[in-house]
Formats: C-alpha cells, structure tokens, sequence
C-alpha cells in the first residue's frame, strides 16, 4: 500500500490541493447539475440547445447553488476531522461522531437557520440551510432518534445514492488505508442506507478515492475498489455496475451511453456514472468536458456530476478544475477552508498539539465532546 506524503513540503502541498480538489470538484459537479436534476433528456435540450447544459446556472443572488450533496460532504467533512480531535482527548467511537455531524446537516434542513448558540461554526452558516431536494432516506434515516449500523441499519432496504454521494471525505484520510476507508464509509452509510447495494457503493466510492490520492490511475483505483467490494456480502450489484461503466467504449461518449447504466437515482448506478464520465475524459485539461456529460441525462444529474468532480478533484487537484466555475460557486470559501482544515487536522495536528492554548482554540472550533 502506497502512504500519501504529508511530511515533505512538496507532498503537504500536493495533498492539500487534492483535498480541495476532490471537495471543491464535487460541488462544482453538484452545481452544475442541479438546475436539471430529474429533467429528460429532451427538455434538458429544449431548454439549453442539442447539447444540453453546458455551463453553471446562476441563482438569484448570482452563484451556482449547490444541493445535500455537498452539504452532507462538507458535514461528513466535519464529523471527520471531529472524530480525530475527539480521538485526541478520550475513547472516540468515530461512526457515532459523524452521525452527530449529519444530524447537524438535518437541522440545516428543519430550521429556518441557524440556531442562536449553534454546535460548531459550520453550523453557524445560514447559506447550508437551504433545502434543495434532500434525499427522503436521508431524512427519514436521520429522523429516527436511533444510529444505523450494520447490524441494525436504517432502512435497509433503501439504496438511493444519498449516502454514496457524501462520502468521497471518508477517502481523504493520509492515514486510512483504502480497505479503512471503504469500512468506515460503509459503516456510516447504514446510517440512513440499509441495503447492502446503497452502502457498499459508499464504501467503494471511499476507497477509490483514497487509491486516487496514492497516484494510481482512475482504472487502477477503480480495480481496487472492486477487490475490496468482492469480499463482502451483497457486493454483486455494484460490482456489477463498475464493471459496466468500465467495460463501456469510450469514444465520444454520448447521453446514452449514460442512460445505459441508469439514472443515477440508486446508489451502484449513480457511483457506475460518475467512473464512466471520469474514465471518458481523464486528463486534468478535460474537467469540463467530464462535468457535462456526467449530467447531461434525464436522471439524478446533480449528484452524478458530484460523483465526477469528486473523482477528477482527488486525481488532479483543484488548479485542474475550471477557474469561472469554482468563481461562480455557492459557498466556495467555506469548502476551500473546511478542506484546508482537514489537512490541518489529519498532517499536521500534531503541531496544534504542542501548543495547548493554540490547541484549546482549535477543539472550540471542532468541539471533540
């Protein structure tokens, strides 16, 4: 297993640009997406000429609004760097850390904004509650007054892609290996996805992520993954579905070729896109050209283009990513901070450690308890 340099400067910065990359890609994905989420294809050209969409909406305070898909990334994001500062100052059980942390997005979706003493500042953003179609089992999951686990998962037998599409953070870790990440994505997918189908994709998502950062190529990456998903129960759809997106030709690939491996609604479908569109233009000069035929389909757009820009992100770093989209993006500076607090936390906390005050300061920010 190769490790992720965080010790060289060179690998410090090389790290930190992939993070962003892989958050920030996601949420331009998710942006890009969103305005023809659910439309056919024949109104998606209507709408925006034969070749569909083919640049960022604009909302009406003037940026690309992002949907739960990035919320519920960025809110992975922060129970994750939670668990390793909760881990620092006592027994940390991390899948119960990042259940706090998407009940923290449900309230983002229940509230009309934040509350007067909220739990951590990301919680302290009014432009997080808005409510752009969240994901029923993601709501109802979270609703339910009790965690999900493998043993007793949330509706179990829901695999929508909600819990597949936040969780590229779980591969971001410098320290998890894949097999980790895929286990612990898995875990926490239960949460609110109980069929093996909707939380092993998650898992699978995790660990191609976390192979990109070692610099495997997105085919060798995908291969891993699919490795790793053979040894567990269930895993036959999914692998199924990787399977297809990589056998699939690649050459000028097209809306059906898309619409072949579903709509994205499901989990193993959603995960089988997003792979196809990377595999189809993998260079980091063709970000866009990926971006928009990730969602030009008549399904779940948004988070099939999440699944994309998460992909192509981890593998080429965010100077890859098109300048007047990230521009044009809702909450950009809250994703570049939260990214740059991940790799803070995970490469160099111990740092934040030798100095108590500094470190006092840091766990009011990413509250441990």
């Amino acid at each position: 297993m190769a490790a992720v340099d965080v010790h060289s400067r060179a690998g410090l910065d090389r790290y930190r640009a992939r993070v962003r990359g892989c958050l920030i890609g996601g949420a331009v994905g998710d942006a890009l997406g969103w305005p023809i989420e659910a439309m056919s294809w024949d109104r998606i050209q209507a709408a925006h000429g034969r070749d569909g969409l083919t640049g960022l909406v604009l909302g009406p305070d003037g940026l690309a609004e992002v949907t739960d898909d990035t919320q519920m990334t960025l809110f992975t994001v922060e129970g994750l760097i939670r668990t390793s500062v909760r881990a620092d100052r006592g027994v940390c059980h991390p899948p119960s850390v990042i259940h706090r942390a998407h009940l923290r997005w449900l309230d983002t979706q229940q509230l009309p904004g934040p509350p007067e003493r909220p739990d951590g500042w990301l919680a302290s953003l009014p432009w997080l509650y808005a409510r752009r179609a969240p994901g029923n089992a993601c709501v109802s999951g979270l609703r339910q007054g009790w965690m999900g686990t493998p043993a007793r998962p949330q509706n179990p037998n829901s695999k929508g892609c909600g819990a597949v599409m936040r969780s590229a953070p779980f591969g971001l870790l410098p320290g998890a290996e894949a097999e980790q990440a895929f286990h612990l994505a898995a875990e926490c997918a239960t949460q609110t996805h109980g069929h093996p189908s909707g939380y092993l994709a998650a898992g699978a998502f995790a660990a191609i992520v976390r192979y990109l950062l070692e610099d495997k190529d997105l085919p060798e990456a995908v291969d891993g993954a699919l490795d790793l998903l053979t040894r567990r129960e269930g895993h036959q759809e999914v692998s199924a579905a990787l399977h297809k997106a990589i056998g699939k030709p690649r050459g000028r690939p097209t809306t059906q070729d898309i619409e072949e491996l579903g709509g994205g609604w499901v989990a193993e479908e959603a995960l089988a896109i997003g792979v196809f569109c990377a595999l189809a233009y993998p260079g980091p000069a063709e970000m866009r050209d990926a971006l928009r035929l990730a969602v030009n389909h008549s399904g779940d757009s948004d988070s099939t283009g999440s699944i994309c820009g998460n992909l192509l992100g981890a593998r080429h770093g965010e100077m890859a990513l098109p300048a007047d989209w990230v521009a044009d993006l809702e909450g950009r500076d809250t994703i570049v901070e939260l990214a740059d607090d991940l790799v803070t936390e995970f490469a160099q906390g111990g740092e934040l450690r030798r100095d108590r005050a500094r470190f006092d300061r840091w766990h009011e920010r990413y509250p441990g308890a």
